[in-house]
């Protein structure tokens, strides 16, 4: 005996064909007890197959006023099932989105600190550069030629000019390459 139902298909053996297969001449208990149960599963798939095409809409013409108010009725609760579903997984994701935010908030704030331990480090590596203004405001420093007067900001630009080479008098052979450029005169420029 073979039952259909769309892409379903169940084959369910006669008691003549359980006979066969078991052996048995004559019709024993539990060969009825299978047979039962055969036609309990086939009932039960037959009213899933209802139900569902019910829920599907399908169907319904041979429905009552109550038992389509009873179908309303569950698909109802099923909609507010789906829909509590739906708005824990959204909650959930903005929870763990909050928290993504948190943590890229944290690192930012760590980066800010570097960034600003990294700005104080080079204000004070200018100042060991640059050096720092005496009492008289000229700048003193033991890196930079006499002639090079720089602004307070360390971040200025500073404007080179150059002029024509002078004989050097320097006969010490300190075996120093002269390429014949002197920087002169060397003033920072505030724009």
């Amino acid at each position: 005996m073979q039952f259909k139902h769309s892409h379903i298909t169940c084959n369910f053996p006669s008691s003549y064909l359980l006979q066969e297969l078991l052996g048995v001449g004559a019709v024993s208990e539990g060969s009825l007890l299978w047979e039962r149960e055969v036609a309990m599963l086939r009932q039960q798939l037959q009213n899933l197959q209802e139900s569902h095409r019910r829920m599907m809409g399908e169907e319904l013409s041979g429905l009552s006023i109550k038992e389509l108010q009873n179908l309303e009725n569950q698909m109802e609760t099923s909609l507010r099932s789906i829909r509590m579903r739906k708005e824990q997984m959204f909650y959930d994701e903005i929870q763990d989105l909050n928290r993504k935010g948190n943590l890229i908030h944290q690192e930012n704030v760590e980066l800010y600190k570097k960034i600003d331990l990294l700005k104080r480090e080079n204000q004070e590596m200018n100042k060991k550069v640059y050096g720092t203004k005496d009492t008289n405001g000229t700048q003193s420093n033991g890196f930079l030629a006499n002639r090079l007067s720089i602004g307070d900001d360390p971040s200025e630009p500073v404007h080179l000019q150059l002029c024509q080479p002078q004989q050097d008098n320097d006969e010490t052979g300190s075996g120093a390459a002269n390429l014949g450029i002197k920087l002169m005169n060397i003033q920072v420029h505030q724009l």
